[in-house]
């Protein structure tokens, strides 16, 4: 499911490889239930170009889909979180306290395989989940594990 791309990096022309992770359904619409839940970036506020950021990576599949596991985040918070892992690691635990990050900590320590009907079951239940919080505002969204 990983696909490699090549880019062009600086004016000298040189190349740079990088993986480039490809999202399913479940991948979209759970990421569409994250951002409708927080309905804006959690760092600075920002309502425009959001993202699902997750805290253990997307290649950790038992958190991969676990609304424990993701924060709505503008581009430029998702970057600069990425990009700073011992600050977003402090930040996270901020915003989430000790205790969830523990828990979040212990839960990626599992192991879940999934597979195509695995994945469709993810996607069907954030698809549901998303039209019940655009239906009603005071739905609280329902992680699927």
């Amino acid at each position: 499911m990983v696909t490699l791309k090549k880019q062009f990096c600086g004016k000298s022309g040189l190349r740079k490889s990088i993986m480039a992770i490809k999202r399913d359904q479940a991948d979209i619409w759970c990421s569409k239930a994250v951002r409708l839940r927080d309905g804006k970036c959690l760092r600075c506020g920002n309502t425009e170009t959001l993202q699902a950021m997750h805290l253990v990576g997307r290649r950790n599949k038992v958190t991969r889909y676990s609304l424990d596991n993701l924060l709505t985040g503008c581009a430029a918070c998702h970057r600069w979180l990425t990009e700073n892992p011992i600050e977003a690691y402090h930040w996270y635990e901020m915003v989430l306290g000790s205790g969830h990050m523990e828990l979040l900590r212990e839960k990626s320590r599992g192991i879940l395989k999934t597979n195509e009907a695995l994945r469709k079951e993810i996607a069907a239940h954030y698809r549901e989940e998303v039209r019940k919080k655009e239906k009603n505002p005071d739905h609280v969204v329902i992680s699927w594990n």
